[in-house]
C-alpha cells in the first residue's frame, strides 16, 4: 500500500471534520425541534384543559380568608387590584369571604384607596378588617434599635432586619382568622394576595391546583418578563434555588420536568410568587403556624431567609400534601408584565424555549455543579458554626437561606 500524500491526508481530515460538524448540527437541530414540539404540546394541551365543573362549584362554596399587605401601592390599587378583589368577592360570594388588609408608612394615596375599598366592601356586605397605619420604616428602625433587636452589618453599624418586620405584619393580618375560629367561624382556605395584577379566573384556577389538594399553591410572578420575580422564596423539589431567572428556571429534576410539561402542579419545596392559597387548618389548629424570621444570632452570620419560604419549612402539611407552583397562573406587578405573560398563543415563544433549554443545559454541564456546591457549602458552613454556638440552635428551613443580609431603611429596604 502506498503512502498517502500529505495533501491528500489534509483533504481527508477536512472532509471528516466537515462531516462531523454536519452531524453535530443535525443532532442539535433535531433535539431543538423535538424540544420545542414537546413544550408547545404541553402548553397547548394543559392551557386548554378546563377544571371539572363540579370541582369549580365546590370551590365556590368554600369559605376563603383573603389577606394582603400594601405599601405605596396607590396606582396599582386604583387601576387594577381593588377592582379585581371586588370581582373575586362577588364570584366567591360576600358571605363566604373575609378580607384582612394592612398598610403602613405609605406616602402616596394607598391609604385613601384602602379607605375607599373599605366603604365599598361594607356596602356589599363583605366582612373585613382593613388597617391603615402611620407607622413608618423609620419608626420601626428606631423602635428596633431601642429594643436591642438589631444586627451588626459588615461595616460594623447596627441595623434592623427587614424579615422580622414583614413576618410581624403578615401575622397581624391573620389575627382575625384566629379570633373568628375561636368564635366558631371557620374558613377552608387562606388566600394571600400580593400587590399584583390578577383576575378572578387566575385565583379560581390557582385554587384548583392539583385537584385542590395541596399544602400551598403559588402563582408565577413577573415584574420585567421574561425574568420571574420572587427568587427569594422559590425552591425546587430538592430545596435548591433557581438555575436561571427565565424559563425553565429550575435545575434538572422533577420541578423542571413538570414545568416543561406546563402541568398545573409543579412540585417545589417553597414558593410565594404573587398569589398563594393554603389550607386554613394549620393556622388555627394546635400547630399555630405563623410567619417568622430566622434568629438574629443566625442572621448575624450574614444569612437571611424569606418568611414566605420559612412558612413552608414549618408547615406540617408541606410533606404530606405538597407545595406546588402553578405556571398556568401568571401574575404581574404591573399591567405590562401581566399582558406580556398572557399572549394570544403560547406564553413561551419558540425562541424562549430554545434559548432557555440550551442555556439551562450549558449551565448544568459547565458551572452548575461547581457553583451549586460552592454557594451551598458557604451557607452550610455558617449554619454549622452557628449550631455550635449554643445548645438548641437549629434551623429547619436551611434551604431558604441565602448569603445576604436584608435591613430596613427609611424608604424601603436594602440587601448588604
Amino acid at each position: 500500500m502506498g503512502i498517502i500524500p500529505s495533501a491528500r491526508r489534509l483533504q481527508l481530515r477536512r472532509i471528516t471534520r466537515h462531516r462531523i460538524s454536519r452531524i453535530l448540527l443535525l443532532v442539535f437541530a433535531l433535539v431543538s425541534f423535538f424540544d420545542v414540539l414537546q413544550v408547545h404540546h404541553g402548553i397547548r394541551s394543559n392551557e386548554e384543559r378546563e377544571p371539572e365543573k363540579g370541582s369549580r362549584r365546590s370551590r365556590q362554596q368554600e369559605r376563603i380568608y383573603i389577606t394582603g399587605l400594601h405599601y405605596n401601592d396607590g396606582e396599582l390599587l386604583r387601576n387594577h387590584w381593588m377592582t379585581s378583589l371586588l370581582e373575586l368577592c362577588d364570584q366567591l360570594g360576600p358571605s363566604n369571604v373575609f378580607v384582612s388588609l394592612h398598610e403602613s408608612g405609605s406616602w402616596d394615596d394607598t391609604k385613601e384607596m384602602l379607605r375607599w375599598l373599605d366603604q365599598v366592601l361594607e356596602e356589599r356586605g363583605v366582612a373585613r378588617h382593613i388597617e391603615v397605619s402611620d407607622e413608618s420604616h423609620q419608626d420601626v428602625i428606631d423602635e428596633g434599635l431601642a429594643a436591642g433587636e438589631w444586627v451588626d452589618t459588615s461595616d460594623s453599624e447596627k441595623a434592623v432586619r427587614r424579615i422580622p418586620h414583614l413576618a410581624r405584619l403578615r401575622n397581624k393580618t391573620l389575627q382575625d382568622l384566629i379570633e373568628l375560629n375561636k368564635n366558631g367561624v371557620k374558613f377552608d382556605k387562606v388566600l394571600f394576595l400580593n400587590d399584583v395584577v390578577f383576575t378572578t379566573e387566575d385565583v379560581m384556577t390557582l385554587m384548583e391546583t392539583n385537584g385542590g389538594e395541596y399544602a400551598a399553591a403559588c402563582s408565577l410572578d413577573f415584574d420585567a418578563p421574561p425574568i420571574y420575580y420572587d427568587t427569594f422564596a422559590l425552591r425546587d423539589s430538592a430545596g435548591r434555588p433557581d438555575q436561571m431567572l427565565w424559563w425553565p428556571y429550575f435545575r434538572p429534576g422533577p420541578s423542571r420536568d413538570a414545568l416543561m410539561k406546563n402541568i398545573d402542579a409543579v412540585p417545589v419545596t417553597s414558593c410565594w410568587n404573587g398569589i398563594v392559597v393554603m389550607p386554613a387548618e394549620p393556622f388555627v389548629s394546635s400547630t399555630q403556624l405563623r410567619f417568622r424570621a430566622i434568629p438574629n444570632s443566625l442572621a448575624a452570620h450574614h444569612l437571611e431567609g424569606s418568611e414566605c419560604c420559612l412558612i413552608h419549612a414549618d408547615n406540617p402539611l408541606s410533606k404530606s400534601l405538597g407545595v406546588y407552583l402553578n405556571p398556568r397562573v401568571r401574575v404581574g406587578y404591573n399591567k405590562r408584565a401581566y399582558d406580556i405573560t398572557h399572549p394570544k398563543g403560547s406564553w413561551i415563544s419558540t425562541w424562549a424555549i430554545l434559548r432557555g433549554l440550551w442555556v439551562n443545559r450549558l449551565k448544568t454541564w459547565t458551572t452548575g455543579l461547581f457553583w451549586d456546591g460552592l454557594v451551598q457549602s458557604r451557607v452550610l458552613s455558617k449554619v454549622k458554626k452557628w449550631e455550635k454556638e449554643a445548645m438548641g440552635n437549629s434551623e429547619p428551613g436551611v434551604f431558604c437561606l441565602i448569603n445576604e443580609m436584608h435591613v430596613l431603611v427609611w424608604n424601603g429596604w436594602a440587601h448588604i
